[in-house]
C-alpha cells in the first residue's frame, strides 16, 4: 500500500480515492495503517495546497466524506489501535480537512468530534506519544487561520483539550497565547472571552488532581503570558467592555493567592481604559441602572483589589489602589477618589511594616496626592497631614529627611492657584534641614565622622526648584545660608569624601551660575546668591 501511495500521481489517487480506501480495513492487523493512511492525506493535502485550480477536483469525488468514512472504519475495525495511533490519523484528517475545505468549520468540527468519541473510552491521556499528537490536533487550527477566535467556534475543540493531562493542558494553553499575541488578535466579546478562558484553566487555576511541585520560573513565566493576553481583550462599545471585564474578573479570581499578583494588576489597567473612556458620562440621563458607568467600575475594582489582602500582596494593593484613585480624580469623583486613598493609607498602617516598603510607598502617596485636583479643602488636608505624619516616623533618618522634602510639594502645586501655600512648603523644608542635621550628628557620634553632604545638597535643589517658582517664602538669603552651611561641612576636619555629593554640589553651583547670568526675571532673582 505504501508503495503504491508514493509511486503513483496525486491526480491518480484523487480518481481512484474510494478504492483505495476501500482496501484499508482488508489490511493484515500487522500492517501499520496510521501510517499509511496519514502519507496518503499528506500528499493530498500538499496537491491541494498547491494551486487553488485543483480544489474543485476534491470537492467533486467528495474526498473528504470518504476519507473520513475509511477512518472510521479502520478504527473501528482495529479495535487495539493505541490511542496514540487514532489520534495520529484523526490530526492527519484535520490538516487535509484545513487545506482542502478552509471555508468549511463544520467539517473541522466533524473531526474534532469524532476524535473526542473515541478519547471519552480513555479518559485523562497519559501517553505521551497521543498528547503530542492530540496538541498538534490543536494547533493546526490556529496555524491555518492565524486567529484564535476561528478556533473558539469549533464546538469540539475545548472537548478534546479536557482529556490531556494536566501539565500538557497547559502547554496547549501556552500555544493559544503565543498564537493570540503573534497574530494581535483582539477578543471582542465577553463570550469569547469566556470560552477562551476555559481553554486556559490549567493556566488560571489549578487543576484537580494537581500535586506536584511547578518550577517558579516556568510558573512566573506563564503568568506573565496569562498578564499579557488580558491586554488583548477590548471593545469599542463600553457595554460589551464591561462583559468583558466582568467575565475576566470571574475567571481570575479563581486563581488562588499564587496567581493574583500576576493577573489583576492587568486587569486593573485594563479596567481603567475603561473608566477613562466614559468620563463625563456618569450620570446617565435615561436613568437605565444597567448602563456601565465610573463608579459601577471602581466598585468591581475596590472588591477585587481587596482579594490581595489574601496572598497577602499589600505593597501592589496599595498601588493599585492609588491608581485607582488617580483616575477617580480625573473623573472628578471626589468621595471614590478618597475611598481608595483610605483603603491605602489603611494599608500603609496595619500591613506595610518593611521599612524598605514603607519608604516606597510614602513616596507614591506623596507623588498621587500632588496630582490630585478633586478634593475640597477639607479632605485635602486630612490626606496631606496623614502623609506628613507617615513621613516623620520612618526608620532611618535619611528616608524622614527625604519624605520630609517630598511632602513640600503637596503644599505647592504649579496649576492650583488655590494650592500655593509658600509658609507650609517652608516649613516642610526647614524640618528636612533639621533631620539631615541630626543624621549628621548620629553619624559623627557612631562612626567618628561626619556622613554625606548628599541631603544637604537635595534639599538645595528644593530651594531652587521652589525658588523659581515663585514661592515668596523661599529667599536668596535662605539660598545662600544652605551653600554656606554646605560649603562649611565640606570643608570640615569631620566631613566623609564622597566624590559623588561633591560633583552633585559642584552641579548644583554651575546651574546656579548659568541662572544669573541668564538675565531677565530669573536672573535678577538669581543675582544676590553669592557663590
Amino acid at each position: 500500500m505504501d508503495c503504491i501511495i508514493q509511486v503513483f500521481p496525486d491526480e491518480y489517487h484523487l480518481q481512484t480515492l474510494e478504492t483505495l480506501l476501500g482496501a484499508c480495513p482488508q489490511l493484515q492487523p500487522s500492517v501499520d495503517i496510521k501510517t499509511v493512511l496519514s502519507r496518503l492525506m499528506e500528499r493530498l493535502s500538499n496537491y491541494a495546497a498547491s494551486s487553488t485550480e485543483v480544489l474543485p477536483e476534491f470537492l467533486q469525488v467528495e474526498a473528504f466524506s470518504k476519507l473520513n468514512h475509511a477512518i472510521g472504519k479502520v478504527i473501528e475495525a482495529q479495535a487495539d489501535m493505541p490511542i496514540f495511533g487514532a489520534v495520529t490519523l484523526y490530526s492527519s484528517l484535520l490538516t487535509f480537512t484545513l487545506h482542502v475545505h478552509p471555508d468549511r468549520l463544520d467539517y473541522a468540527d466533524q473531526v474534532l468530534g469524532a476524535c473526542v468519541k473515541k478519547l471519552s473510552s480513555y479518559g485523562k491521556i497519559e501517553d505521551s506519544r497521543a498528547t503530542k499528537q492530540i496538541v498538534a490536533l490543536l494547533s493546526a487550527p490556529l496555524e491555518k487561520y492565524n486567529d484564535v477566535v476561528t478556533a473558539l467556534e469549533l464546538s469540539n475543540y475545548s472537548q478534546v483539550m479536557e482529556y490531556l493531562d494536566n501539565e500538557t493542558n497547559k502547554v496547549m494553553a501556552t500555544v493559544i497565547i503565543q498564537s493570540v499575541m503573534k497574530n494581535n488578535t483582539r477578543i471582542s466579546s465577553a463570550d469569547k472571552v469566556d470560552a477562551l478562558f476555559e481553554l486556559m484553566k490549567g493556566l488560571i487555576k489549578d487543576l484537580d488532581g494537581t500535586h506536584e511541585e511547578v518550577d517558579e520560573d516556568d510558573f512566573k513565566e506563564e503568568q506573565n503570558a496569562v498578564a499579557r493576553l488580558i491586554q488583548m481583550l477590548s471593545n469599542d462599545d463600553p457595554e460589551e467592555m464591561y462583559k468583558i471585564i466582568c467575565t475576566l474578573r470571574k475567571h481570575i479570581m479563581t486563581g488562588g493567592p499564587r496567581r493574583l499578583p500576576f493577573t489583576v494588576p492587568p486587569f486593573v489597567f485594563s479596567s481603567l481604559k475603561l473608566v477613562r473612556r466614559l468620563q463625563g458620562q456618569d450620570e446617565n440621563p435615561f436613568g437605565d441602572e444597567t448602563s456601565t458607568t465610573p463608579k459601577k467600575i471602581f466598585q468591581l475594582l475596590n472588591q477585587t483589589i481587596e482579594a490581595l489582602l489574601t496572598v497577602p500582596s499589600p505593597e501592589l494593593a496599595l498601588r493599585l489602589y492609588l491608581e485607582c484613585a488617580e483616575a477617580a480624580n480625573d473623573s472628578d469623583l471626589e468621595p471614590v477618589a478618597y475611598e481608595f486613598f483610605t483603603q491605602a493609607y489603611i494599608l500603609y498602617e496595619e500591613e506595610v511594616s518593611d521599612s524598605r516598603a514603607q519608604v516606597t510607598a510614602i513616596h507614591l502617596i506623596i507623588g498621587t496626592l500632588q496630582r490630585m485636583h478633586v478634593f475640597g479643602v477639607e479632605n485635602r488636608d486630612t490626606l496631606t497631614y496623614k502623609a506628613t505624619g507617615y513621613s516623620a516616623k520612618l526608620l532611618k533618618k535619611p528616608d524622614q529627611c527625604r519624605a520630609a522634602y517630598g511632602c513640600a510639594h503637596l503644599f505647592w502645586v504649579d496649576d492650583q492657584d488655590n494650592m500655593k501655600d509658600g509658609e507650609r512648603v517652608l516649613i516642610c523644608l526647614k524640618r528636612a534641614l533639621r533631620i539631615a542635621n541630626a543624621a549628621q550628628q548620629m553619624a559623627n557620634a557612631a562612626r567618628g565622622c561626619a556622613g554625606s553632604v548628599t541631603l544637604f545638597v537635595e534639599i538645595l535643589n528644593k530651594y531652587l526648584y521652589f525658588f523659581e517658582k515663585g514661592n515668596p517664602q523661599i529667599t536668596g538669603a535662605a539660598i545662600q545660608g544652605l551653600i554656606e552651611l554646605i560649603t562649611t561641612e565640606m570643608q570640615s576636619d569631620s566631613s566623609t569624601s564622597d566624590p559623588a555629593a561633591d560633583a552633585f554640589f559642584a552641579s548644583t553651583m554651575r546651574y546656579i551660575q548659568f541662572q544669573k547670568q541668564k538675565g531677565g526675571a530669573i536672573g535678577e532673582r538669581y543675582e544676590p546668591i553669592k557663590l
